[in-house]
């Protein structure tokens, strides 16, 4: 019995699917099937209930999953050490976030990173919100990156930094020309949103709900690109954190325009799977992205 099956079997059941198993292992479905069963043939006892729909496990398909944890636990503690004891600071790093922090927050931490230590390879995907805490829970990636982030019990949360959020408008629109606004200014105006699932979404509605305001948005995207777009043809205005538009208010091509009093801030945090171990790439990368100091917040 190899290292493999018990992390191929680990992820089998935290999934509950043979196929994303399967590719959270590089193999094919049929592998996962095929080591399931040499895993029963090597206990000599069933570990999966096949005459259920669901997927579901036997009194010793459990046992051999928590036991199966914690050897890869050991394993995974065992590495670190001998990096540590090395003195390396290596391997990869799994990053899933949504689009807004990865392409707008991330890049200079993770370029500051890759030069303090360039044997490491940080891989970056882009996701929405919910599927990045699908990939935390599931082992698909070592770190998340969200915005208001949700407690979720199995989930360390790192406080990363805050966003402020403008409101955004084509530069010949009317409340360009304003210093700041308040929310009851937005009244009239053709508003563009974020899709309800969103979370930005859910907090920019808690402070229409807060200032007694509603609106109903004439478009609503997925993601913050999509929603500066359809700002930079005039149709309409938007509410998003002043960092993603930093380049487009430089190039004129958006106008920026700051809510009055204490405004409205977006929290940002980095997610990790608890009881993981984190190797000394991890906690340097963790050490990059919440040093103050490092990099000075993004000016409104």
């Amino acid at each position: 019995m190899q290292i493999d099956n018990f992390k191929v079997f680990a992820d089998l059941v935290e999934t509950r699917s043979f196929s994303k198993a399967a590719k959270l292992n590089a193999i094919t479905q049929s592998a996962v099937s095929q080591q399931a069963r040499a895993m029963e043939r090597h206990f000599k006892t069933l570990l999966i209930d096949r005459s259920q729909k669901q997927f579901q496990l036997t009194r010793e398909g459990q046992r051999v999953y928590e036991a199966a944890k914690e050897i890869l636990h050991d394993y995974e503690k065992l590495l670190s050490e001998l990096q540590e004891l090395k003195k390396v600071i290596s391997g990869t790093i799994r990053i899933s976030t949504i689009y807004s922090i990865g392409l707008h927050e991330l890049p200079p931490y993770i370029k500051r990173f890759l030069q303090e230590y360039p044997a490491v390879n940080v891989r970056v995907e882009y996701r929405r919100s919910n599927l990045v805490y699908e990939d935390i829970l599931h082992n698909a990636v070592d770190f998340g990156l969200v915005a208001f982030p949700n407690k979720v019990r199995q989930i360390e949360s790192i406080p990363f930094r805050e966003d402020q959020m403008v409101l955004i408008c084509h530069p010949q629109h009317p409340l360009a020309s304003e210093p700041e606004i308040e929310v009851k200014a937005l009244a009239g105006h053709k508003f563009i949103g974020f899709d309800p699932d969103i979370p930005t979404r859910k907090a920019i509605d808690a402070i229409f709900r807060d200032h007694r305001f509603e609106v109903e948005p004439v478009m609503e995207f997925d993601n913050i690109e999509t929603v500066k777009r359809a700002v930079e043809i005039d149709a309409g205005i938007a509410i998003v954190p002043s960092a993603t538009v930093q380049q487009e208010v430089k190039q004129k091509s958006l106008a920026m325009v700051p809510f009055k009093g204490r405004g409205f801030t977006r929290p940002l945090a980095i997610l990790h799977r608890k009881g993981r171990v984190l190797t000394p790439a991890m906690r340097k990368f963790i050490d990059t992205l919440t040093t103050e100091g490092v990099f000075p917040p993004v000016s409104s």
